[in-house]
C-alpha cells in the first residue's frame, strides 16, 4: 500500500471522528433544559446586575452547571473596585453611579459562594462545595471595599455543611449566630435559641432526624429613596423597602429568617461610616444638583419676563403675556425633578434574591410551620 493512500485513509478516519465527536457534542448540549441552554446564551458579564439575576434565576432552575460557569467568572471580575481618577472626579457632575461598575456587595459575595456552594453540592462535587463555604466566610470579613457579615449566609453556610456531612463546621455557624458577642447584631432571641439547640445537638453526637431543606420565600422589595436632610445616617438620603419583609418564624424543625439585613446594608450605602468615598461623593454633588436646578427656575422667570415685555411694548391685551407665565411656570416646576436627578444616590443591588429564606428538617416541608412559598432542593 502506497503511502499516499495511507494518507488519504487517515485523513478520512479523522474527519469521520471529527464528525461524530460534533455530533456526540450537539447531542450532549440539546439534553440540557432548555431554559439552561436560554441562560447560557443571555449571560453578559458586561451587565453585572443583569448577570447576578440570572444566576439566580439559573439557580432556582436547577441550571447548575451554567452558575458554576459563569458564577466563578462574576466571583472575580465584580469583587473589587477599580478606581479611576476621570470617573471619580467626573461622578459627581453626573448621577450616581452612571460612570462605575458595580462591585458587589459583602453579603452579595458570600450569597454567590452559597449558590456556587450548592451547586457543586448537586453536581457531586463536594470538595469543591467545601472551598467555596470556606470562601465565603473569608469573604464575610475580607478588609475590601465594602465588608461585614450577615446572619442569611451564616444561616445558609451552617445547613450547608451539615448538608455535606461537616457537623464540627457547621457548629462554628450555629455559634455565631447564638452567641451575641460574635458580632452579629439584631438577630430574633428565637432565631438564638434555635441555634443553641443546634450547637447542643452537634455537641451531644446527634445529627439531624432529616436533611435541611431550602426554600425561597417571595422577591426582595423594590427600593425606594428621598431627601432627607436630617436624622438620616446614609448622608442625606432616606432608603425605604416598598414592601414589608417577612417576619422571623421558628419552629421545632425549621426557621425563617428574612433578607432585610441585606435591604439594610444597601441603605446605609452612603454613610460615611461605611462607604466614605460614596459619602463625599455625595455631598460633593449636592451643591451641583442645586445649580443644575437653578437653570429652569432662570429659564422659566426668564421666558415669563420676557414674554409679558414683548406683550407690554406690544400693546398687547395680555394674551401673550398668559402664555409666557404658564410657560415660565412649566419650566420652574422642572426643578425638584432636576435636582432628584442629579443627586440620585447609587442604590443598584442583585434583585432577583429572596424575601426570605425558610430552612426545615420536616419530613413533609408542607407541614413546616414557617413554610411558605416556592421550594428549593
Amino acid at each position: 500500500m502506497s503511502s499516499t493512500s495511507v494518507r488519504m485513509r487517515l485523513a478520512a478516519a479523522l474527519l469521520v471522528l471529527s464528525v461524530f465527536a460534533g455530533c456526540a457534542h450537539q447531542a450532549a448540549q440539546s439534553k440540557l433544559p432548555p431554559s439552561c441552554q436560554d441562560f447560557a446564551q443571555t449571560m453578559d458579564l458586561s451587565d453585572r446586575i443583569k448577570t447576578l439575576d440570572l444566576l439566580s434565576d439559573a439557580f432556582t432552575q436547577q441550571c447548575y452547571a451554567t452558575v458554576i460557569v459563569y458564577g466563578t467568572q462574576a466571583q472575580t471580575e465584580f469583587r473589587h473596585k477599580t478606581f479611576h481618577v476621570f470617573k471619580e472626579a467626573a461622578s459627581v457632575f453626573i448621577p450616581d453611579g452612571t460612570l462605575t461598575d458595580y462591585v458587589l456587595e459583602s453579603y452579595e459575595r458570600g450569597f454567590l459562594s452559597i449558590l456556587l456552594a450548592f451547586s457543586y453540592m448537586h453536581m457531586q462535587q463536594f470538595e469543591d462545595a467545601k472551598v467555596e463555604l470556606r470562601r465565603m466566610d473569608h469573604e464575610l470579613f475580607a478588609p475590601l471595599y465594602n465588608f461585614g457579615e450577615d446572619p442569611v449566609n451564616i444561616l445558609l453556610s451552617a445547613v450547608l455543611w451539615e448538608r455535606l456531612g461537616e457537623p464540627n463546621e457547621a457548629r462554628v455557624d450555629w455559634h455565631r449566630l447564638r452567641d451575641p458577642a460574635s458580632g452579629l447584631k439584631d438577630i430574633d432571641d428565637s432565631l438564638r435559641s434555635f441555634a443553641d439547640r443546634q450547637v447542643r445537638r452537634i455537641d451531644e453526637g446527634r445529627s439531624s432526624n432529616q436533611a435541611w431543606r431550602l426554600f425561597w420565600q417571595g422577591r426582595f422589595p423594590d427600593i425606594a429613596w428621598d431627601l432627607q436632610f436630617t436624622g438620616s445616617s446614609s448622608g442625606y438620603f432616606s432608603v425605604r423597602a416598598t414592601q414589608a419583609f417577612p417576619p422571623a418564624c421558628v419552629s421545632e424543625t425549621g426557621v425563617r429568617l428574612s433578607t432585610q439585613s441585606w435591604f439594610e446594608k444597601i441603605a446605609v450605602r452612603h454613610s460615611n461610616a461605611y462607604h466614605p468615598l460614596l459619602n463625599i461623593q455625595s455631598w460633593i454633588r449636592l451643591p451641583m444638583g442645586i445649580i443644575y436646578s437653578l437653570v429652569p427656575i432662570a429659564a422659566g422667570a426668564g421666558i415669563a419676563v420676557g414674554g409679558c415685555t414683548l406683550d407690554v411694548a406690544g400693546e398687547g391685551k395680555g394674551a401673550l403675556c398668559e402664555i409666557a407665565i404658564r410657560g415660565g411656570v412649566v419650566f420652574i416646576s422642572m426643578a425638584p425633578k432636576v435636582l432628584r436627578g442629579a443627586l440620585e444616590p447609587d442604590l443598584r443591588h442583585w434583585s432577583h434574591v429572596p424575601a426570605a429564606f425558610v430552612i426545615t428538617n420536616a419530613t413533609d416541608p408542607a407541614g413546616e410551620r414557617c413554610y411558605h412559598g416556592e421550594g428549593l432542593r
